[in-house]
C-alpha cells in the first residue's frame, strides 16, 4: 500500500511538472492582479490516505491471547471552502475548513486463543467521517508567467463525527475520541488560467494528542497505550 502509494505522489508530480512547463511557457499572463488581492476566496476537493501510529503498553507483553496488532487503513475523499489573507508579497494565511469522508482505519489482531466461533484474526474498524479546522502560514514564490510554487505549514483541529468514545462497555471494540490537534506540512502548485487559479496540493498531517480512550476492562483496547493519527492529502483548490 505505501510503495502504491509513493507511486501515486511521484506520478502526480511529473504530471504537475509538466503542466507547469507548458503553463509557464505562455506568453499571455492571466489574472495579472490576482496575488494583489486583499483576500480571495475557493473550494477544495481532495483524497487522503490515512493511517495510524500506535503504541503498545505494557499490557501487550503480559498478555496471552492477544499475539499481534498492527494498524491499516484505506482512502477517503475531503470536500471544503477555503479563505486566504495577504501579508506581503510572499506571505499569506490560510483557512481551509473541510469534511472528510470515508479514510476508516482498523487495527488487525491475531489471536493465540479465541472464543467458540471466534477467528484467529480480528481487523477492528474504526470508522472515520471528520470535521477539519485547518489554519495555515502559506510561503509563494515568484510568479513565472501563469505558474507558481508555494510552502506551507500549519495547526489543524479535527472533530470525529464517527467517534465512538461514549459507546458502552464491549468487547470487541477501540474507543476513540472526538477530537484531535495537530499540524501540517505541503507544497502547492498555482496554475494561473483565464478565470480561475488551479493548485495542486500535497501535504502531510500528524496528529499530536493521543486519540485512544483507554480502557483496561476491553480486551482489545488494554493492549494499546496511544494512537495517534497520520494522514497524506492530495487537494485540488480552484481559487476565484
Amino acid at each position: 500500500m505505501h510503495y502504491l502509494l509513493r507511486k501515486q505522489v511521484i506520478l502526480s508530480f511529473i504530471v504537475i511538472l509538466l503542466c507547469a512547463s507548458q503553463v509557464s511557457a505562455q506568453k499571455e499572463m492571466y489574472r495579472r492582479n490576482h496575488d494583489d488581492l486583499v483576500y480571495y476566496f475557493g473550494l477544495t476537493l481532495g483524497y487522503n490516505y490515512s493511517f495510524l501510529h500506535i503504541n503498545k503498553s505494557p499490557n501487550f507483553l503480559q498478555n496471552d491471547t492477544i499475539m499481534s496488532a498492527e494498524p491499516g487503513s484505506s482512502g477517503g475523499i475531503a470536500m471544503g471552502l477555503m479563505a486566504t489573507a495577504r501579508l506581503s508579497d510572499h506571505w499569506q494565511i490560510r483557512a481551509n475548513p473541510q469534511l472528510i469522508i470515508g479514510g476508516s482505519k482498523y487495527i488487525a489482531y491475531t489471536l493465540s486463543k479465541t472464543k467458540p466461533g471466534e477467528a484467529a484474526f480480528q481487523n477492528q474498524t474504526l470508522p472515520s467521517t471528520l470535521v477539519s479546522f485547518p489554519f495555515q502560514l502559506k510561503f509563494n514564490s515568484d510568479r513565472i508567467g501563469n505558474f507558481r510554487t508555494y510552502l506551507l505549514g500549519g495547526i489543524k483541529f479535527d472533530s470525529d463525527l464517527s467517534s465512538n468514545s461514549t459507546a458502552r462497555n464491549v468487547d470487541d471494540i477501540i474507543k476513540i475520541k472526538k477530537n484531535d490537534i495537530g499540524f501540517e506540512l505541503g507544497v502547492g502548485f498555482n496554475f494561473y488560467l483565464p478565470f480561475v487559479t488551479i493548485s495542486p496540493e500535497i501535504k502531510i498531517s500528524n496528529g499530536l494528542t493521543n486519540i485512544h480512550q483507554v480502557d483496561p476492562n476491553l480486551k482489545y483496547s488494554r493492549v494499546l497505550d496511544q494512537i495517534l493519527s497520520r494522514m497524506i492529502v492530495f487537494s485540488i483548490h480552484f481559487e476565484d
